[in-house]
């Protein structure tokens, strides 16, 4: 039976079992119950797990020794969706602490398996939220790798903390306007779209994006970013025609 067929009380005894068997393993030193969770096909108990993981580590911070043992062990696994939960535990420890688990987004950004890849791009953003300097410092390595999925992988991870602080992120961004690269230069348009519809976000995003040298880039961005306030119209704080109207007096002559 997956996770969701149970009804939601079910789900909170069998979270409360999950989070009792892990918490045995870091205190007895063994990886028994977390082997068995990490490796579970429903992808909602290997989520249950990697949060528990998180649970630990923010209610008794001199465990972390004995976590990193554990993440260490199954790191090594030979199972992709093993080292997929290892990354995304380290990203629930990263988000207080990300040097001590940098390390696992470093090996894994180039894990060969995609689903471990992702992960470390749904950490990266998961972190960026929480703890932003240490994880866009982390990023900025890569900005310019030799692999252009890892630079556009990079783009994407840092986008969701740009949704509301695009200030952080646009030094970042700015430094991808002559990738060319098709599917960078994509993702890159379209983080910018991105980071530009929620309040004062898109001052911001204009300010900075009009100092740009590559023209092309940016006209393609502007286009990008009228179309976000349509296609987010539900959530955006401008409609589209202001933000066209905006855009246009900042343009205008």
């Amino acid at each position: 039976m997956a996770f969701y067929d149970n009804s939601k009380d079910e789900r909170v005894l069998i979270i409360a079992e999950v989070d009792r068997n892990i918490a045995a393993d870091i205190s007895g030193g063994t990886e028994g119950y977390l082997l068995h969770y990490f490796a579970d096909e429903d992808t909602y108990i290997r989520k249950s797990a990697y949060l528990s993981v998180g649970k630990i580590y923010k209610g008794d911070r001199e465990l972390l020794p004995a976590l990193l043992h554990a993440l260490n062990q199954l790191f090594t696994s030979g199972d992709a969706k093993v080292r997929q939960t290892v990354v995304n535990a380290a990203g629930e420890i990263g988000k207080y602490d990300f040097d001590t688990v940098a390390r696992y987004f470093d090996t894994g950004l180039f894990d060969e398996h995609h689903s471990v890849r992702n992960a470390v791009i749904g950490s990266v953003k998961k972190m960026g939220e929480k703890n932003p300097i240490p994880v866009i410092e982390w990023a900025r390595k890569y900005l310019h790798h030799e692999d252009k999925e890892i630079r556009r992988e990079i783009c994407h991870g840092i986008e969701l903390r740009g949704r509301t602080h695009p200030q952080d992120i646009l030094p970042l961004l700015k430094e991808l306007q002559y990738d060319t690269t098709r599917r960078v230069r994509w993702t890159l348009v379209h983080v910018m779209g991105q980071i530009a519809y929620k309040k004062g976000c898109l001052e911001t995003v204009m300010a900075d994006i009009l100092q740009w040298e590559n023209k092309a880039l940016v006209n393609d961005a502007i286009e990008e970013i009228i179309d976000v306030h349509h296609r987010y119209r539900n959530f955006s704080f401008y409609t589209q025609d202001q933000a066209k109207a905006y855009i246009e007096g900042l343009t205008a002559g």
